[in-house]
C-alpha cells in the first residue's frame, strides 16, 4: 500500500464527508493504493455515525472510536499502529489542511529521501492572538530541539515513513513535537514543505491557550528525558554535588570569620545567630538531596528492560548463538 492516511478528531461530523470525498480524489488522480484511518477521540456529536457511513461507500476507509475523549497525541498514536503505507500522512479533519498536498508530501519521502517532512503554513488564517504565541513557541522549539529548518512544529500535516511511526511513542501532547521524537530516535532527514492553510469552514477550534504553557513544559520533559534520561546522576548528582560544596565552603567561611574576629579581639555572634549560616545549611541539604534523587535515578535505570534499548539500523554478520551452551 502506497499511502495511509492518519485523522484524528473531534466533534467534526460535519467536515468528514467533504474531507473524505477530498482525499479519494486525490489518491485516484494519482493512482495511489491508500486506506484513511478516521481515529474518533470521543466525539460527542454524529462522527462516528458518518464514519460508518462513508465505510460503506469507501472500503478503503478504516475508524477507531475512542470511549471518551483522550486527545490528539493518543489519536495519532492509534493510528499510527494500524497504518500498513508505505507513506503515513497525518492531517486535521478541520479542512484547514489541503489533501491536494499530499502528491508532493509522498514524492518527498520516496524519492527525496526524507524520514519525515512536516508542513508549514506560512501564511495563515488565525488571529494575533493566536499566530504570536505559535511564533515563539517554534522558536523555542527550534532552539532546544536543534531542528533548525522547521519553522512549524505543530502543522498537523505531515508526512513520515513507515518504519518513523512504528518507531516513536506519541503520548501526552507529545504530538506538537513528533519531529523532535523521530530525531531523539534515531531519524534525522527531517524536511519541510510550505502548505495552503484554509480557513476552518465548520465548527470551532479545539484548542486555548493553555496548550502553549503545557507545550513549554511538554517541551522541557522532552529535552530532559532526552539528555538525562538514561543518566539521571549526571544532572541531579552534579547539581547536588555543587551545592552541597558551595554550602559546606560557606559554612566553613562563616565558621572561619568568627574565630578571626576571636583572635583579634573583635565583636562577633554566634555563628547560629548568622543568617548565612542557615543559607549554607539549607543548600548542603538541598545538594544531598538532589545527589540522592540522582542515585536513585539510576537505580531505577538501571533496572529498566529499556536500558539497552538502541536504535539499530542495519546489522552485517550476525552470528546465531547456541541457547544451551551459549556458543
Amino acid at each position: 500500500m502506497d499511502i495511509s492516511v492518519v485523522v484524528p478528531l473531534y466533534n467534526e461530523a460535519e467536515s468528514l464527508p467533504e474531507l473524505e470525498a477530498w482525499i479519494r480524489r486525490v489518491m485516484d488522480a494519482n493512482g495511489f493504493s491508500y486506506e484513511i484511518i478516521f481515529v474518533n477521540d470521543g466525539s460527542t456529536d454524529q462522527s462516528w455515525d458518518v464514519i460508518k457511513q462513508l465505510r460503506q461507500n469507501n472500503p478503503a476507509v478504516k475508524g477507531v472510536c475512542f470511549r471518551r475523549n483522550y486527545g490528539k497525541s493518543p489519536a495519532l498514536n492509534t493510528g499510527f499502529g494500524m497504518a500498513q503505507g508505505d507513506v503515513v500522512i497525518t492531517m486535521d479533519a478541520d479542512l484547514q489542511d489541503s489533501p491536494d498536498e499530499i502528491p508532493e508530501l509522498y514524492r518527498m519521502i520516496t524519492r527525496n529521501g526524507f524520514d519525515l517532512v512536516s508542513g508549514w503554513k506560512q501564511k495563515r488564517y488565525d488571529p494575533l492572538s493566536k499566530t504570536i504565541p505559535t511564533k515563539l513557541f517554534n522558536a523555542t522549539a527550534r532552539k532546544v530541539s536543534g531542528i533548525k529548518n522547521l519553522h512549524d512544529f505543530n502543522c498537523g500535516l505531515k508526512a513520515y515513513r513507515q518504519k518513523v511511526v512504528k518507531r516513536i511513542e506519541v503520548y501526552g501532547d507529545m504530538h506538537r513535537y513528533i519531529p523532535y521524537l523521530a530525531k531523539n530516535a534515531g531519524f534525522t532527514r527531517i524536511g519541510e514543505k510550505v502548505v495552503h492553510h484554509q480557513a476552518r469552514k465548520y465548527g470551532k477550534t479545539k484548542f486555548g491557550l493553555d496548550r502553549f504553557v503545557n507545550g513549554y513544559l511538554d517541551l522541557a520533559t522532552l529535552w530532559f528525558t532526552n539528555k538525562f534520561g538514561v543518566k539521571p546522576m549526571h544532572f541531579f548528582g552534579l547539581l547536588g554535588s555543587l551545592m552541597f560544596i558551595i554550602g559546606f565552603l560557606a559554612v566553613i567561611a562563616v565558621g572561619a570569620i568568627k574565630l578571626y574576629n576571636m583572635y583579634h579581639g573583635n565583636q562577633y555572634t554566634l555563628v547560629t545567630n548568622s543568617p548565612y549560616f542557615y543559607i549554607a545549611l539549607t543548600t548542603m541539604i538541598l545538594g544531598t538531596q538532589l545527589f540522592l534523587t540522582g542515585f536513585i535515578g539510576e537505580l531505577i535505570v538501571r533496572n529498566s528492560h529499556r536500558r539497552n534499548d538502541y536504535e539499530i539500523e542495519e546489522v552485517l554478520g550476525e552470528k546465531k548463538t547456541n541457547d544451551k551452551d551459549g556458543e
